[in-house]
């Protein structure tokens, strides 16, 4: 049965599904959509037209789908989609899109966000992501399946951070990381692969190790970018996850691709 505490607020036009819950003191506005199953804690905050897919359940004194932080933002409607079974723990806030990024901020199925962390406008995150506490990644960011962004990291707007990929805490990301990659620092630098990941994620030995050395290959100091790139797909083209990598470098982006540390330190 649904459940509405008496100190609520659900404004007229807000759509509830069955099995919902929502706690003392939150409100829910008239453009709000909760699917089956919803649990909004005490002083949970969601307005605007945000939709909430069935099953996820959002901490206290979260706010969620409010006006985006962007100053060419001019009221325009626009959404903010949350998939199913995600989980938004307490302080955390996401916003809706803009005109400038396509009208939508976008997140997936069972997600995990931790306290205090932040999804700006226009943003996609795949499912299965976890940004662990006080991570931020601002506007237009893109997010891979499966990639998990360490606690107070923030990435800047219009990277991408590929599936799989795992960027260690405190870190700064200004440059895309290719799927599977591994990276950290205040000005974060590519550190390798997300091997601890891979495993996790019952990828095969042989082909973990194909991966890595496809990885070698395409960051060599030897040739260009595009010739080490046309190596890797003439070796080991066949392979879905070094192929899930070329494609990602090949993607049109406005950032470049992360690089590891060399050994003279550049």
């Amino acid at each position: 049965m649904t459940s509405i505490h008496p100190t609520a607020i659900i404004e007229d036009g807000a759509e509830i599904g069955s099995d919902v819950s929502v706690g003392p003191y939150s409100v829910v506005g008239s453009g709000v959509s909760l699917g089956d199953g919803v649990r909004l804690h005490s002083h949970v905050v969601v307005g605007g037209r945000t939709r909430i897919g069935a099953q996820s359940e959002i901490f206290p004194f979260a706010s969620i789908g409010l006006a985006p932080q962007d100053l060419k933002y001019g009221g325009e409607e626009s959404e903010l989609i949350i998939g199913e079974r995600t989980t938004i723990r307490e302080h955390v806030t996401m916003n809706p899109g803009t005109a400038g990024g396509g009208l939508v901020t976008r997140v997936g199925d069972d997600c995990l966000f931790m306290v205090g962390t932040h999804v700006a406008h226009d943003c996609i995150v795949g499912n299965h992501v976890i940004l662990a506490n006080n991570a931020t990644i601002a506007g237009h960011v893109t997010v891979g399946d499966f990639a998990i962004i360490g606690g107070l990291s923030a990435v800047h707007q219009f990277v991408r951070i590929g599936a799989h990929a795992m960027i260690g805490g405190m870190s700064g990301i200004e440059q895309d990381l290719i799927p599977y990659g591994q990276a950290q620092g205040d000005r974060a630098r590519l550190r390798g692969l997300n091997l601890v990941g891979l495993q996790r994620r019952d990828f095969s030995r042989e082909g973990i190790n194909t991966l890595r050395t496809a990885y070698r290959l395409l960051f060599a100091q030897e040739g260009t970018m595009q010739e080490r790139v046309d190596a890797v797909v003439e070796l080991y083209g066949e392979n879905e996850a070094v192929m899930d990598v070329v494609n990602f470098v090949r993607a049109d982006s406005s950032r470049a691709i992360l690089q590891p540390k060399t050994a003279n330190g550049g």
